[in-house]
């Protein structure tokens, strides 16, 4: 029989069981992405960039089935909606002036972290009562809501409708490798005005007179973190009023991650002067973070985008993921893809709404895609080399 466990740490369960679970491809190789790893969920919890006051309480949800762990879920009590991605700002306030309480909801996700995965870890015949665990817990505790950003989509279509799950549709933008063995490969599969246009921006990139170094594993050392967190300090203060991490969190990526970490970094002489980070994957690339000492034109999509693709070509990955958001990424042969969450509302009327919404927002974002992918970067047939 399967018993039910809210933990209130990461450190409640050793890295090797919740590995094991999570990640069980790892065993031969990477997984198939970091973020829902022990050293990925621990470095953010160990450097306090979740849990205390940050609003990001982790409360992993532990399957035990014959007294052994069996099946789990990244599960958080947040008390706002910042770092998800998915946003739900607009929700929030309706239900508040409808007289709710919003806040603290459930979230099932990995923090600050806009990138498709795995969030009922486990084998599959647990998805089930991994999700009907999640919603009791919710109705039982005076809670909103519980939301599911950025599940795979088996997972979205399976849960579609159990319980009351509402599944929502959103976009990203990725690149996708095409058997490409160069650069200039990918460049011949575009239309002739983008080809140039990407040509021009590396020119411009390099006219800056900067070196560019991609460092992986032990290639990456403790100083090169000192300047990224200064590079990270001034985007995530632009973004988002306050950067998600702390300095500690880079400390602990680097003691745990570097392994899975692509770090990007251009230098002025021997002062590291703009980066961009990147995790490793089995068979993808995800951009995370980038930032600059000072304005370098073209020099974002240098770092963030093509030495990205330059590096998936050289490893044979099958796709780069840079990210939420940004339709100027289509332009640099980064194509739109759904992306899925899950949502359980508590309030049935509120519900029904939540449901209407979505239902109507998947329709215009299906013929978004549609028009965005027609009119991509690529070359169409018989168009002229």
């Amino acid at each position: 029989m399967a018993d039910i466990t809210l933990a209130e740490s990461l450190t409640e369960l050793p890295a090797a069981t919740w590995d094991a679970i999570a990640a069980p491809e790892q065993a031969d190789g990477r997984p198939i992405d970091p973020f829902t790893t022990h050293r990925f969920l621990m470095a953010l919890e160990a450097s306090g960039s979740t849990g205390g006051k940050t609003g990001w309480l982790p409360k992993p949800l532990i399957l035990s089935d014959a007294g052994r762990p069996a099946a789990l879920m990244p599960l958080w009590l947040k008390t706002h909606s910042q770092g998800e991605y998915i946003f739900d700002h607009g929700w929030a306030e309706a239900y508040e002036r409808a007289g709710g309480r919003y806040y603290p909801k459930l979230q099932a996700a990995v923090p600050f972290t806009p990138v498709s995965g795995r969030r009922f870890l486990g084998p599959d015949p647990y998805r089930e009562a991994l999700a009907e665990a999640a919603i009791s817990i919710t109705a039982g505790n005076q809670i909103s809501s519980l939301h599911v950003t950025f599940c795979t989509p088996e997972e979205a279509l399976a849960l579609a409708g159990f319980q009351g799950l509402i599944p929502r549709k959103s976009q990203q933008f990725h690149w996708f490798n095409r058997g490409y063995a160069t650069f200039d490969d990918f460049l011949a599969d575009l239309s002739s005005r983008k080809r140039k246009m990407i040509r021009k921006e590396r020119e411009a990139a390099r006219a800056h007179g900067l070196s560019i170094l991609a460092l992986s594993g032990d290639q990456i050392l403790p100083e090169h973190w000192s300047a990224f967190w200064a590079f990270y300090q001034d985007t995530g203060a632009r973004k988002w009023g306050r950067p998600y991490l702390t300095r500690a969190a880079f400390t602990a990526f680097h003691d745990t991650m570097r392994d899975d970490m692509l770090l990007v970094l251009a230098f002025d002489g021997a002062t590291a002067v703009a980066g961009a980070l990147n995790f490793i994957g089995r068979d993808a690339l995800f951009g995370r973070y980038w930032g600059a000492l000072a304005e370098y034109p073209a020099l974002h999509f240098e770092l963030c985008y093509y030495q990205a693709i330059d590096y998936a070509i050289a490893q044979g990955l099958q796709r780069v993921e840079a990210g939420a958001q940004g339709e100027h990424k289509l332009a640099r042969g980064y194509l739109p893809q759904e992306t899925w969450s899950l949502h359980w509302i508590t309030d049935p009327g509120f519900r029904r709404a939540v449901a209407d919404f979505t239902s109507r927002e998947s329709l215009a974002l299906e013929e978004e895609i549609e028009i965005l992918t027609q009119y991509g970067p690529f070359r169409r047939g018989g168009e002229a080399d």
